[in-house]
């Protein structure tokens, strides 16, 4: 028995002390929770070991223009859909979908029924009343015709005239014509119908000139100017050049954005109308830089910018904006005039750094002036 209690007690004291040796042991250094308290802890280590190599490239700045891009679409300027003003049978329809007309161009035939007969009707009732007033006016002279019943004969003529004249624009609009060169982009009725005014004959489109529309932010809108110059780059491929010809004055409530049109040449139809597009406005000069945009970063508080290299080696970050865009890269101001710009392993590195810079050569660019493909 006292075997078994001294061996109890011994296992006892033995979990005791391995309980007690977690109390005694130092607290464990919390891991930092921000990316400044571990940039921080990068820092202190790197100053204990070499330099990190990084590429770098110096840029000069040069005179651009300040671009703003909007997203937009095309659209035609006019849309009309011939009517019906007399009712008739429909004789003849010339055009098909997709035709190109011209102004005036016979879109609709209707038939004539009984219009001409009511026409000589109208013309003999006019040369009538002209008679009947030329004697009311001899016999005037001659004291023998009342003033009212001069007036009344006047009243019979003025009245013949308006019928006549009715008629005749009745029998004129069995003929439906196009009201300014376009498309026809839908047809309405065929031939045996009956038609009855405002019956719809076909739909005919303006699409020269063509319209680029898009919606502009508020904060941008004072620099949008009408008579101002814009490139539109469409979905199809082909880019387009024109004047800024509206820019609204009402807001949309829902985006506080202000429309604005832009007009371009379109003299062979061969822009059709909703086409996606990418308009860029030039608002004016600024000197910039042109950066690749594998070198554009963000910092700790979101903002995007560069990652440079001063005269000592040591890691800058640059606050940047961007003004334009091309092929070969985006236009920055924020940059110093001249700068040493990190290009490979700017990954790598933070701000205050120092690092072995490798200096590579600049790339050969056009300048940056930009050109367009042409108006159509």
């Amino acid at each position: 028995m006292r075997s078994t209690y001294m061996t109890s007690a011994i296992i006892a004291v033995a979990v005791l002390l391995w309980l007690s040796s977690g109390l005694l042991r130092e607290p464990r250094p919390e891991l930092p929770q921000t990316i400044i308290e571990r940039n921080n802890i990068v820092s202190s280590q790197q100053s204990d070991r070499a330099p990190t190599r990084v590429r770098a490239r110096v840029i000069h700045a040069k005179d651009t223009n300040r671009t703003i891009t909007i997203r937009g679409q095309t659209q035609n300027k006019r849309t009309v859909v011939t009517r019906a003003q007399v009712p008739g049978t429909l004789m003849s329809r010339p055009v098909e979908r997709g035709d190109i007309v011209q102004k005036g161009d016979l879109l609709c035939r209707l038939s004539e029924d009984d219009r001409p007969a009511l026409l000589a009707e109208a013309r003999d009732t006019v040369a009538q009343a002209e008679i009947e007033y030329e004697g009311s006016q001899r016999l005037s002279r001659e004291g023998l015709q009342s003033e009212t019943a001069i007036a009344q004969a006047k009243t019979r003529l003025t009245s013949a005239k308006a019928r006549l004249m009715q008629t005749r624009l009745n029998s004129q609009r069995t003929r439906i014509s196009a009201p300014f060169d376009g498309v026809v982009e839908d047809i309405h009725v065929n031939e045996g119908d009956y038609i009855t005014p405002g019956t719809g004959c076909a739909t005919v489109v303006d699409l020269d000139p063509m319209l680029v529309t898009g919606r502009v932010p508020e904060k941008l809108v004072d620099r949008f100017k009408p008579g101002g110059p814009a490139t539109a780059r469409l979905s199809t491929g082909v880019e387009v050049t024109g004047a800024i010809t509206f820019v609204g004055r009402l807001s949309d409530p829902a985006t506080r954005t202000y429309a604005f049109e832009v007009q371009i040449d379109n003299p062979d139809s061969r822009i059709p109308s909703g086409v996606t597009a990418t308009i860029e406005v030039p608002t004016g000069r600024v000197t910039a830089q042109q950066v690749p945009p594998s070198v554009l970063a963000l910092n700790d508080d979101g903002q995007l910018g560069v990652r440079a290299v001063d005269d000592d080696g040591v890691v800058e970050f640059h606050i940047i904006d961007v003004v334009n865009e091309d092929d070969y890269g985006a236009w920055v101001t924020g940059l110093p005039e001249v700068a040493t710009i990190i290009t490979v392993g700017q990954e790598l590195v933070v701000h205050g750094e120092v690092v072995d810079v490798v200096l590579t050569e600049p790339l050969d660019t056009p300048s940056a002036e930009r050109t367009s493909i042409g108006a159509l």
